[in-house]
């Protein structure tokens, strides 16, 4: 557990980074293919996916996070793991092509049976990088992880948007879905250089596997929680609806999902090797979360001042009834970053059980609120979706701090300076929204300058303002810190991981 906090620093930083990477180039990716798809074209795919997409949180089985969180781990574990996942992959593809039938049938729209059967091939491609990305993460190698992301968007959105210039359709998604997950996993095995040996019933494999089931039923009952509104959408209001709900949504949680995916990578296996160190692990804990707060917060900001600059810009005029619905989602934004990490302490304490349950607390309410505003269409479940959550925030916080080394009050003092730093932002940015000068703007122009303002009051604020500039020198100094000249686990290309830590 050497220099683990400066691995852990330069490993989130090269995470940040990639994600930062991944996210511009995803937008990129977005905005192009909006400008050539027709709303009704991403809401075909989408209707697919709203529904295999609860197949998709079964892909790795949670085999990954028990490879991540285990102490140790030898190398039949690992073998017999990767030919899990790699059944789960098949059987989840076999499964996905016998529901294409179906989902045309409820949908009413004969497309999706080729649509859906086009899909199908992505999650037996996944299967077989998921044991050698738990190697790398569990390594701490997170600068070869975040190369890997990057390279695999970027082999996607070439993918995708090159079908799609060529005239291909909806097919441009469903190429570009399945060129993701053969890029990651095929860079994984370059990478990592591991070889899995044949399955046996190595020790240990039944535990890892009941933590995995866990872990995959919590993803289950989560994913159904906040996708149900999309088949609902699609069902009842068709193509179009839920093109604009879907369009909104993603660029929602793409800021939310790469910020997730940058720090909770590292955050997990920081925290997992402190896991019988309770001091540290809080001290640890507690600074990834206010970092995670404080790169969401203005993010927030920018969505709920400029939502329909950023869809203009983004996605383009023929999409200006997404501007309306991600505003109404914007709320969204913070309460995942609120929430999101406090999954990470539950993991890496093997609190397993409590997060199903808080799971199973979750599904109904989120599910309720859509029911309630379906009638109203997108805007009004996209309101009701924000609500939910919004009240949601305070019992989810307290519930997942219970019994653990953290209390609610010290969650509140670490988010307290960037909630007021992003208060004070935020009341600029409206000043400046309501000027004539910035009606007056076209959508790029107030874009940038809004932002600017934005970061510009924000940054001074939590560095200078709220006294935080010595919290993120030390993250930095962090940075310049050289790692041992120790190797953590076998040497590359070595067909063991006995006794990895």
């Amino acid at each position: 557990m050497e220099d683990l906090k400066g691995r852990a620093v330069r490993g989130g930083l090269a995470k940040a980074l990639a994600q930062a990477a991944t996210l511009a180039l995803r937008i990129g990716a977005v905005a192009l293919l909006a400008r050539i798809l027709e709303p009704q074209e991403f809401g075909l795919v989408n209707m697919v996916t709203a529904v295999t997409g609860i197949l998709t949180v079964l892909k790795d089985a949670g085999l990954s996070l028990a490879t991540v969180q285990r102490a140790t781990v030898t190398d039949e574990q690992l073998s017999t793991l990767f030919w899990l996942n790699v059944l789960a992959g098949a059987i989840l593809t076999a499964l996905t092509l016998a529901l294409a039938p179906a989902l045309a049938a409820f949908y009413r729209e004969p497309r999706l049976v080729h649509v859906t059967a086009g899909l199908a091939p992505g999650f037996l491609l996944n299967g077989l990088g998921v044991q050698h990305g738990a190697i790398l993460a569990r390594q701490m190698r997170f600068t070869a992880c975040a190369a890997i992301d990057v390279a695999a968007i970027v082999v996607s959105a070439a993918v995708g948007v090159g079908m799609a210039a060529a005239g291909l359709g909806y097919w441009a998604l469903v190429g570009m879905s399945l060129a993701l997950p053969a890029a990651s996993s095929a860079g994984a095995w370059l990478v990592a250089r591991w070889v899995p040996g044949p399955p046996r019933r190595a020790k240990g494999i039944a535990s890892m596997v009941r933590m995995g089931g866990a872990v995959t039923l919590n993803s289950v009952i989560v994913y159904v929680a906040y996708n149900l509104e999309k088949v609902l959408l699609g069902r009842f209001w068709g193509a179009d609806a839920i093109g604009f709900y879907g369009r909104a949504y993603q660029l929602v949680n793409l800021p939310t999902e790469n910020l997730n995916s940058a720090i909770g990578g590292v955050a997990l296996s920081a925290l997992s090797r402190l896991q019988h160190d309770p001091s540290r692990q809080k001290s640890y804990f507690l600074k990834g979360y206010s970092l995670v707060v404080a790169l969401t917060l203005p993010v927030t900001v920018a969505c709920a001042v400029f939502g329909d600059d950023v869809v203009a810009v983004v996605l383009g005029p023929k999409w200006a009834e997404a501007g309306v619905i991600l505003r109404l989602l914007t709320p969204t934004i913070l309460v995942f970053g609120l929430i999101n990490p406090t999954f990470w302490l539950l993991f890496s304490l093997g609190l397993i059980g409590r997060s199903v349950r808080i799971a199973l607390v979750i599904a109904p309410l989120v599910i309720a609120a859509y029911l309630v505003g379906l009638p109203y269409g997108p805007r009004g479940v996209a309101l009701a979706y924000s609500i939910a959550l919004t009240v949601w925030l305070c019992p989810h916080l307290v519930w997942c701090l219970r019994g653990t080394a953290i209390a609610l009050g010290d969650l509140l003092r670490c988010v307290a300076r960037p909630f007021l730093s992003a208060a004070v932002a935020a009341a600029a940015c409206a000043a400046f929204r309501a000027t004539a000068g910035a009606s007056a703007l076209s959508p790029p122009a107030r874009l940038v300058l809004g932002c600017g303002l934005l970061a510009g009051v924000y940054l001074w604020m939590l560095l200078y303002g709220t006294g935080q500039k010595e919290f993120y020198l030390e993250l930095l100094r962090g940075l310049r810190q050289r790692a041992p000249l120790q190797a953590e686990g076998p040497a590359a290309g070595a067909n063991t991981f006995g006794g990895i830590r």
